[in-house]
């Protein structure tokens, strides 16, 4: 086990996350939904250049990619991690010294990507990381599918929040994230991050562009087929966040060869679709956001066992589970 993570209950059995597993955390093959131990596990770090505007601001967002999922899609793109095993254990300081790599690469944040599952040893880094001089924002990018008791370890310590809202149907996510709960337990979570993240901008570090110190970026895909689950989730989001934080509705959708069946065609989405999404869109008038243009191709689909696992315009890579620091930062 790497050293230097505050000792804690959740090791014993954990109830991290709304799963509330009861499992061993601190046994050497993980037994936890997840599919992680006591360990920290990163697959990839580096400057990413595709996230919102005032995230990626001038020099990108420093991306940090967890290793383990308490969610588990059935359809997730990032499969190699999220429940394939992809990635090396860190110690608190190695994550620290991770993180200040970005921000001397340029990073605008530091983005940790789905760590809900990790957050007392994330959270431990990140203080150890700022004790050392790291001054960006840091951003959680989660599926929502989240504890507010957890969340609340993280004060002080994450200002934006980009969360995924998946769904708002109890049947659907019973059968692709194996948790019917899902609906309610996002809903409390992004109420809470609104709560106690609201919106502000700052200069970013180069250019005169302005990024998010503050706030909640609400993601939602739009799948194949659901468009009345969007719709929901977006009538839900006017109701309670619109104005209070910034809708992000994507449309990336890509059908993952050898990966479970989902109930839904397994198919991008079609223009018709996508029109329809942007009439619900002028219905609803909500106020700011944006939309991703529809581009059905599988660019999106990142390979986590290169050093560069994304299109080298999307990303500039810092640190791989491989190699640890590449050789242009070490």
């Amino acid at each position: 086990m790497c050293s230097g993570f505050t000792p804690d209950r959740w090791l014993s059995a954990c109830s991290l996350c709304p799963r509330a597993c009861g499992a061993s955390r601190a046994e050497a093959v993980a037994s936890a939904f997840c599919g992680e131990a006591a360990d920290l596990r990163l697959a990839w770090a580096g400057l990413h250049f595709g996230e919102e505007p005032p995230v990626t601001g001038a020099g990108g967002s420093g991306t940090v990619f967890v290793t383990g999922c308490n969610l588990r899609c059935s359809f997730c793109q990032n499969r190699q991690i999220s429940q394939e095993g992809m990635g090396a254990p860190v110690s608190r300081g190695a994550f620290a010294g991770i993180c200040l790599a970005l921000e001397k690469a340029g990073a605008e944040n530091i983005n940790i990507v789905t760590g809900s599952h990790a957050v007392p040893a994330l959270a431990d880094g990140l203080r150890e990381a700022r004790e050392r001089g790291l001054s960006v924002p840091v951003l959680w990018n989660s599926s929502a599918y989240e504890s507010v008791t957890t969340l609340r370890r993280l004060e002080g310590l994450v200002s934006v929040w980009l969360p995924d809202f998946k769904s708002m149907d109890a049947d659907f996510s019973a059968a692709v994230f194996r948790a019917r709960d899902y609906p309610q337990r996002a809903a409390e979570a992004l109420l809470y991050m609104a709560e106690t993240s609201p919106l502000s901008f700052g200069p970013a570090r180069s250019g005169s562009t302005e990024v998010l110190r503050s706030g909640v970026i609400v993601r939602h895909l739009a799948l194949p087929g659901r468009l009345a689950d969007t719709e929901s989730v977006l009538r839900w989001y006017k109701e309670n966040l619109d104005g209070r934080a910034l809708l992000s509705l994507m449309t990336q959708y890509t059908p993952i060869p050898g990966s479970p069946a989902v109930p839904f065609p397994d198919r991008f989405t079609e223009q018709e679709e996508y029109g329809s999404l942007l009439a619900f869109l002028e219905q609803l008038d909500i106020g700011d956001g944006f939309l991703q243009e529809l581009n059905p191709d599988d660019e999106w689909l990142p390979d986590f066992s290169r050093e560069q696992p994304f299109s080298s315009d999307l990303a500039r890579p810092v640190w791989h589970w491989k190699t640890g620091f590449l050789p242009a930062v070490r």
